[in-house]
């Protein structure tokens, strides 16, 4: 019988979210609500951002996280919470190299 291999702790995501809260910075929490196709990151992953644009956790990975970082900041703003789509389909994708498309919504709210 093998024993099950030790997982890794995980980012503490909400952890620090609530710990840069308590310490009176606005915070917002990106989240991933679906995906199709190629995508970097499941449903579920998250993104804390806090008002001075630190971060902590993931979404996506490359130009699509600064998107979300960015839209994070309005978010914390305004307030409103809002839903963002990233995605390229299979024909853009080929163009470019990549073996298939992918697609993510994430949601994006304040931390209150």
């Amino acid at each position: 019988m093998i024993d099950a291999l030790p997982t890794l702790p995980a980012d503490d995501i909400l952890g620090q979210a609530l710990a840069w809260k308590k310490d009176g910075r606005k915070v917002a929490i990106a989240t991933v609500i679906s995906t199709w196709g190629s995508a970097p990151r499941p449903a579920g992953s998250q993104l804390a951002i806090d008002e001075t644009g630190q971060m902590i956790g993931s979404v996506s990975g490359g130009c699509v996280e600064g998107a979300v970082i960015q839209e994070a900041l309005e978010v914390i703003g305004s307030g409103t919470p809002k839903t963002l789509e990233f995605g390229v389909s299979n024909d853009e994708a080929w163009e470019v190299g990549l073996a298939c498309g992918g697609k993510i919504n994430v949601f994006v709210e304040k931390l209150d």
